[in-house]
């Protein structure tokens, strides 16, 4: 790799690691206020908030990281344009093209840095942090299972198998037991809502009881049950997408679709981190065509504003698709690629234009 373009990669990493800094001390500001509710509630205090916090870093981090490569690439090369030194390497003979070829190289070393976060570092901490603010809020449970939850609630247990929602599930069992761990009532529902206040209400509810006389069965459409579990304690061992490595996403959407289960959300979630790896290398370039240029024509901070704008509308756009793409009509391919197909549209517009 040619010096120019060593020196302009040290320059764009150095400048994406301070804003990355700086956005991750403003988040794990704003998530520690948000916690500030659920700190004293049962052993959960200040300390283990600040665990929760820190051990979601990284995975803010590389939900964080193209905005902040965005905005480093402009403070970068703002920086270069400034002192002329962009003008003296154009004056070279080095092309925009090249310029571009040494900005998508260090888009693919953080993509590549961002996977691995987000392969091996992020999951396992997100859920650790999980364990730690829920066992801390709710230590009277038990809790046991690999997929799925499995739940202690006195002397009744709960299973459950799915999360469609933050307050739905799906696959609900529920085990009553009496004096001496004798089973008494096991029902299933198809599925449940849990309000506010931890009421239940079970759809497609059947019950086995059992007694000395024998057993009885009952079945109903609809049935209220009550429970002191929560719905963010039962998420601790639920799927969720933000919390699952590129590859255990893919294995669990591939799950879904073999047990004719819904997989939208999961294949939104796919699509949309894919999508998120090539952003990286497009905001790079994007910022060549702010930084190139008469500085007299139009100040820096003009262009860097504009670029912030680009990046802040880009994010908007894919948060707003990903949260209601299935309400457009959209698939889970367009809803995940469309921002960023918009994004590479828009980068290679400018650098056409950029003489």
């Amino acid at each position: 790799m040619p010096i120019l373009a060593r020196y302009i990669l040290r320059t764009i990493f150095a400048y994406t690691a301070l804003v990355l800094v700086v956005l991750l001390v403003l988040g794990a500001l704003f998530l520690f206020i948000n916690e500030q509710d659920d700190i004293g509630t049962g052993s959960y205090q200040a300390t283990q908030a600040m665990t929760y916090v820190l051990f979601n870093l990284p995975n803010f981090a590389t939900q964080l990281l193209p905005v902040a490569a965005l905005i480093g690439s402009l403070l970068g090369l703002g920086n270069l344009a400034r002192g002329s030194e962009l003008v003296v390497m154009r004056a070279s003979g080095i092309t925009t093209l090249q310029m571009c070829t040494w900005l998508a190289a260090a888009g693919l070393i953080l993509a590549v840095l961002m996977a691995g976060v987000s392969e091996f570092v992020a999951p396992p901490l997100e859920k650790y942090a999980r364990q730690v603010k829920v066992f801390s809020k709710y230590n009277e449970f038990s809790f046991a299972g690999n997929r799925g939850a499995w739940v202690r609630d006195g002397n009744t247990i709960i299973s459950v198998e799915q999360q469609s929602t933050e307050s739905r599930f799906g696959g609900v069992q529920i085990f009553r037991f009496g004096p001496g761990r004798v089973l008494l009532e096991a029902g299933r529902a198809d599925a449940a809502s849990v309000d506010v206040g931890s009421g239940w209400q079970l759809e497609n509810y059947a019950e086995t009881s059992f007694s000395e006389d024998g057993t009885a069965t009952r079945t109903s459409a609809a049935e209220d049950f009550r429970s002191t579990l929560s719905p963010d304690f039962l998420g601790l061992a639920v799927v969720e997408p933000d919390a699952m490595g590129l590859r255990d996403l893919n294995a669990y959407v591939e799950h879904l679709k073999r047990n004719d289960l819904e997989s939208a959300r999961f294949e939104v979630a796919l699509w949309s981190r894919m999508a998120r790896y090539v952003a990286l290398m497009l905001v790079l370039m994007l910022a060549l065509p702010f930084s190139l240029g008469p500085m007299r024509a139009t100040g820096q901070g003009a262009k860097m504003i504009v670029g912030i704008l680009i990046g802040a509308g880009f994010v908007m756009v894919s948060q707003t698709l990903e949260n209601s793409g299935q309400i457009l009509g959209l698939s889970p391919l367009a809803t995940g690629w469309l921002p960023t197909a918009l994004l590479a549209a828009m980068t290679l517009t400018m650098l056409v234009r950029t003489r």
